[in-house]
């Protein structure tokens, strides 16, 4: 197989930006292939911080994770299974480059788990025997995702 057809090997800070109950930081880095989909991303997300696969999500590229920013959604749609096939049929090197705006994941609607996803410059070529996706790096616990409020 041809480096062309193996594709490469993206280096994705993922950050989680914004929930009102996240006691500390939570970064994960993530080598992906450039040809994975964006669902492929919230499965590696999901992997990541242990999270359960209960909610719908959704990307979109902004400038900032700011409430007021510009989005741009992809696979918004309220016909959830059109979003996730569009989510599925999306991949990774057809987002970057980005120029100064950033990916965004926003999981659980209700709940708002807001990560922003920073590309490392670059790519490198798949090591042999290694599975991808896979964090390279983990700085901070997994967040809390259903925290147990008051005395229960």
């Amino acid at each position: 197989m041809s480096d062309k057809e193996q594709g490469m090997i993206l280096k994705l800070s993922v950050e989680c930006v914004s929930r009102y109950y996240l006691k500390e930081p939570c970064i994960r880095v993530i080598e992906i292939h450039d040809h994975a989909s964006l669902y492929d991303l919230h499965e590696a997300i999901q992997d990541a911080v242990d999270f359960d696969r209960d909610h719908p999500f959704g990307f979109y590229i902004a400038n900032s994770a700011s409430t007021y920013a510009k989005k741009r959604w992809i696979g918004l749609n309220e016909d959830w299974g059109r979003a996730e096939a569009e989510m599925m049929d999306t991949e990774l090197k057809s987002i970057y480059p980005l120029g100064r705006q950033k990916l965004y994941y926003l999981f659980d609607f209700g709940e708002n788990w807001l990560f922003e996803i920073r590309k490392a410059r670059g790519a490198k070529k798949p090591e042999p025997g290694v599975t991808y996706p896979r964090v390279i790096e983990s700085i901070g616990p997994d967040p809390e995702q259903y925290p147990v409020y008051g005395d229960g």
